[in-house]
């Protein structure tokens, strides 16, 4: 059997093809006696005794296991095994190779083996066999079929891997898109004093941010950066060199900020005035990173990190008393000052300075939580060491440090400041080695996560008691780290590399969530200090500028609104295939659902870049989706995965897809799509098709010449050969698809009660044919209905003389019917509105023979969404109501109006279980709306509003006693009397008069979705007014006695 040849597979962004292929292994076998003898040929040849040792390996024990093993083995695998079991062999002879050579042309000759390539075919019975990955043969047959979107049969290695590398990447960007942190940009800056950089930015518990530069200059900020006050705490010196700030923290206990200075001292200051309060000089080096820790009521510790790599660390007790004290000491530069051999004279100061470095501290924290203090520095060995404060804590160290001390005899009562500083113990701290060191650090005990960097523009992600290699490196900056935050609240790290780029990264993820460059956010200049406020949720970089950005996070849903999408949904169905229900919105964003429990699937988004995604459709097969945005094009998908097989799309121009659909015709697949180009657009669906762009078929002759004039917005086709379109002037006509030839036209007449309105919204969006009847060709029977003006619903029959049958208005507010749904035996129509009602009507017997003058039996109504209904359909098989509206809800009824829920919801349901449906509640926002509420008798009644108030009484006997007296105070007001066509008339002009066009159904969307903007007259303003007098403000009283009968004066003789 003669193999066909394969097509070349096409990369990720076109359709990979398939093609049937025959078993290799019979050809196998039947060569299998002409190979042996060959190799036998081989041995009596002058080359044989050099191949004695290779040909016994030969084929004959492979094929003995092949027919053994072939029963359970792919066929790949067994060529696999063939070709290295033939490359084992060395024939020195020509005719043998050339011998060799044509066998494996043989064999080969379809290319088979591919060179080794891993691309051969998998059936569903090859993949079955590795059924025990999977919990049940169903779930890999529809894995199967979920690949094999063309419905051939078969699939190939590289479409297995095509299909599940974008499931996976659409799967992560799905779930980058639903965290969705970004900062607001640009930043807002502002400028702040001239002079040195900022050195550190540290927050209070009321989002206050204190902020100190090189000069001295301390300053409070708002957190809207708003500068409170602000004073330079260095005097100027005259000659000598001025003092440089090289860090600060916050006594906040003791309402003192800390300064460590570059002259080897540590200054405290008041935060309520800035005055001097005093400070500690003489250190062993210049602190360059200071923080502050309340341990006890009345004890603190003071550590800083200083230019020779050493931890010092000062513990004082009777905090309140000791300072007190220092400020009692003599002056030096107008501040009490100590050195540090006398404090540490003290019994209520400890100082402890270990060696922990080989370089300058980079960055230093306590945390009272792990009871340890974490520093970095840029020496590689001792990056990053977490240890304790006070020392040894194992015995016998603490024995040795006894027994020098009592060796001792001349040690002085206190402590005495080492020369050399001692290191920590092996035991008492967790050195981590990082490549280039380590410039910035952040520790989250709530993730038991430290994350570090420095040059190496890498962040590493380590476990606090994991020293050997990170848990996670982060690559994406292109400079040095040099500032790194960890929201614990939010799963974030945030960071900021020297060229200013910020970026968010998810810590479960480890993965990028956005990226700000400097030009961007627009910071601009070095960056020298950096602080993220909770509080607030902003980060503030200090620079030239100050600057402050915003995160702004997704808002976390109301528990009682569910939304299905972000944007307005235009188009939603269902595919019984895989049960799954498939929607669309505005932001080209597609989603899939499970249709049994309503739960979230995949997603892609840009399906059709930043276009709306108009209409879709499935093929026969039901894997490939078909969707039609405003860009013009057709798409067709394999949407379990994301992947984009065909586009389709016209050459000269891309005018707006409104509608599509998918047909059968005479065993060949078309694509028909509708648009703003006013032709019907049918593109050939072929498997074997390797254009990855497809133009249309030539267009159909009547449709040049007499097609429509306007923009078509919808079709419907009726198998085997029926097809009808609608256009927006109300012009409907039904097509041959074989022919291509017109078969009639019919034209929207205007309801009787829009005679006299001028501006009236005459297109047709929703067409579908009765089938049952429409297969019959009765001559008399309705068999396609469509939407018309005014909300009406219209019946015709299209090969009979009188093609309108009938027509009703379903909505009671008669709004415009925006999609049209019936059961598959065509007995029950659901008709819904742009109010967000469905109704029921009973059509088993309706516009059967002559033309009907009554509606169709009305069986029920609900309210299923807030805002137009821009689809429904009815799943026969289940038998509940898919509905989808602009109101970004995709919801699920059953055909009576129960809710069973909204697709996107916490809860799941089960569909065959009604308990679990959300019936007898109704959605929160359909609840709370006021159209909801019931309307009153009166209101459907035809009469006019207004009629009650001005009918004049009918009882006479009360008109002849009102007529025969007369008030003494009757003013007569002028009667306000509006007639009801007035009324209709302006409502009409209200309605139409920002939607006049080609465009109107997207206007009525854009009006309804349109952000409110300040300024201009609004619709109260323009409301007709009518005056009314306004009555004298003192009457007198009315005489009662013409009635007969004064109360008052009867009274008043009474208490006489």
């Amino acid at each position: 059997m003669a193999l066909r040849k394969a097509a070349r597979p096409r990369s990720a962004s076109g359709t990979l093809e398939t093609f049937p292929r025959g078993s290799i292994l019979n050809e196998l076998r039947e060569s299998m006696a002409e190979t042996e003898a060959s190799f036998r040929r081989a041995q009596t040849s002058l080359g044989g005794p050099r191949l004695q040792a290779a040909s016994p390996v030969s084929l004959r024990s492979f094929s003995e296991e092949a027919r053994e093993e072939s029963s359970w083995l792919p066929e790949w695998l067994v060529k696999e095994l063939l070709k290295g079991q033939q490359r084992s062999h060395s024939i020195g002879l020509l005719e043998n190779i050339l011998e060799r050579e044509s066998f494996w042309h043989r064999i080969d000759s379809a290319n088979s083996l591919r060179k080794g390539k891993i691309e051969q075919q998998v059936t569903l019975e090859h993949l079955q066999k590795l059924n025990t990955a999977f919990q049940s043969d169903e779930q890999i047959e529809k894995l199967f079929m979920k690949i094999d979107c063309a419905a051939t049969g078969r699939i190939q290695w590289d479409e297995f891997c095509t299909y599940m590398q974008l499931e996976y990447a659409e799967q992560d960007v799905s779930s980058a898109r639903l965290k969705e942190p970004t900062f607001s940009l640009p930043a807002e800056i502002v400028e702040h004093s001239p002079g040195e950089p900022v050195v550190r930015i540290c927050s209070l518990f009321d989002n206050t941010l204190v902020m100190t530069q090189e000069d001295g200059v301390i300053s409070f900020w708002s957190p809207q950066l708003k500068l409170k006050r602000s004073k330079m705490v260095f005097e100027k010196p005259g000659n000598k060199k001025s003092k440089r700030a090289t860090n600060f923290t916050i006594m906040t206990h003791y309402n003192k900020l800390i300064l460590g200075t570059g002259d080897r001292e540590i200054q405290l200051y008041e935060m309520s005035n800035f005055e001097p309060y005093c400070q500690i000089s003489g250190l062993e080096a210049i602190p360059l990173k200071l923080d502050y820790c309340c341990t006890d009521p009345d004890e603190c510790m003071i550590l800083y990190g200083d230019d020779q790599g050493c931890v010092n660390i000062l513990l004082l007790s009777s905090v309140g008393e000791l300072l007190r004290t220092w400020k009692k000491l003599p002056k030096a530069e107008n501040l009490p000052s100590v050195s540090i051999e006398n404090a540490v004279l003290s019994p209520n100061v400890t100082y402890i300075r270990w060696k922990v470095h080989g370089d300058w501290v980079t960055q230093l924290h306590y945390y009272d939580s792990i009871k340890a203090v974490i520093s970095t520095s840029n020496h590689e060995p001792t990056a990053l060491v977490i240890g304790c404060t006070v020392g040894a804590t194992n015995v016998e160290q603490q024995m040795k440090k006894i027994k020098d001390r009592g060796k001792d005899s001349k040690a002085r009562k206190g402590q005495v400041i080492p020369r050399i500083s001692p290191k920590r113990a092996e035991g008492d701290q967790t050195v981590f080695q990082v490549y280039k060191g380590v410039k910035t650090f952040a520790f989250c005990k709530k993730t038991n996560l430290i994350v570090t960097g420095g040059m190496d523009r890498i962040i590493r992600m380590w476990n606090p008691y994991m020293s050997g290699r990170p848990t996670g490196m982060l690559r994406s900056h292109t400079a040095p780290v040099c500032y790194l935050s960890i929201a614990a609240e939010d799963a974030k790290i945030f960071s900021i590399s020297t060229d200013n780029t910020i970026k968010i990264w998810d810590i479960v993820d480890q993965t990028c969530l956005f990226t700000a460059c400097s030009k961007t956010s627009g910071i601009k200049g070095e960056l020298t200090a950096c602080h993220y406020i909770p509080g607030t949720r902003s980060l503030c970089v200090a620079e030239d500028t100050l600057a402050l950005l915003h995160l702004r996070l997704r808002p976390p849903p109301e528990p009682h609104l569910i939304m299905s999408h972000k944007e307005p949904i235009l188009c939603c169905k269902y595919n019984k295939e895989f049960r799954h229900v498939v929607s669309c919105s505005e932001g080209s964003v597609v989603k899939v659902w499970d249709f049994e429990t309503g739960k979230h699937l995949f997603e892609f988004s840009g399906a059709h870049g930043g276009a709306a995604i108009t209409c879709l459709t499935f093929d026969v097969s039901g894997r490939r989706l078909i969707t039609g945005g405003r860009d013009g094009c057709l798409k067709v998908w394999n949407y379990n995965n994301g992947h984009c097989l065909n586009t389709l799309k016209r050459e000269d121009k891309c005018a707006e897809v409104c509608d599509c659909t998918y047909v059968e015709v005479n065993r060949s697949r078309y694509i028909i799509a509708v648009g703003w180009d006013r032709r019907i657009s049918m593109y050939f669906d072929s498997v074997d098709d390797l254009h990855h762009f497809q133009k249309p078929q030539p267009y159909w002759h009547d449709d040049l010449s007499c097609g429509h004039k306007e923009d078509i917005l919808c079709i419907s086709q009726c198998p085997p050969t029926l097809l009808a379109t609608s256009s927006y002037d109300g012009e409907i006509i039904v097509w041959n698809m074989i022919s291509g030839h017109i078969y009639c036209k019919l034209h929207t007449s205007f309801p009787t009660h829009c005679a006299g309105i001028e501006a009236v919204d005459t297109s047709i969006t929703q067409l579908i044919f009765l089938k049952t009847r429409a297969v019959k060709f009765e001559s008399t029977a309705a068999s396609l209905i469509s939407n018309g003006p005014q909300g009406s619903v219209n019946f015709w029959s299209p090969f009979s003389g009188i093609p309108l049958t009938a027509s009703f208005i379903p909505s009671r507010v008669k709004s415009h019917i925006s999609s049209i749904a019936v059961t598959a035996d065509d007995s029950f129509i659901y008709a819904a509105d742009d109010d967000g009602y469905v109704y029921v009507y009973s059509i088993k017997d309706y516009a059967l023979q002559d033309p009907e003058q009554e509606p169709p039996k009305y069986v029920n109504h609900w309210r299923a969404h807030i805002n137009i209904v821009v689809s429904v359909e009815v799943v026969d098989e289940e038998k509940v109501l898919l509905s989808s509206s602009i109101d970004c809800t995709v919801r699920l009824w059953s055909l009576d109006g129960e809710y069973i829920g909204t697709f996107g919801q916490a809860e799941p349901w089960e569909i065959f279980t009604p308990a679990s449906w959300k019936h007898p509640r109704v959605p929160y926002e359909i609840l709370i709306n006021p159209q909801s509420m019931p309307i009153h008798p009166m209101l459907e009644g035809e009469s006019p509003v207004l009629q009650p108030i001005n009918t004049e009484p009918s009882n006479v006997t009360l008109e002849n006693s009102l007529s025969k007296h007369e008030m003494s105070y009757n003013p007569k007001l002028p009667q306000v009397t509006i007639p009801d066509l007035d009324i209709k008339e302006e409502i009409n002009q209200r309605s139409y008069a920002q939607a006049v066009g080609k465009r109107l159904k997207q206007e009525h969307y854009k009006k309804i979705n349109r952000p409110l903007v300040p300024g201009g007259q609004s619709t109260y303003h323009i409301i007709n007014s009518c005056e009314v007098v306004i009555a004298p403000p003192i009457c007198k009283k009315p005489d009662l006695s013409v009635l007969g009968t004064d109360y008052f004066y009867e009274e008043s003789l009474g208490e006489e």
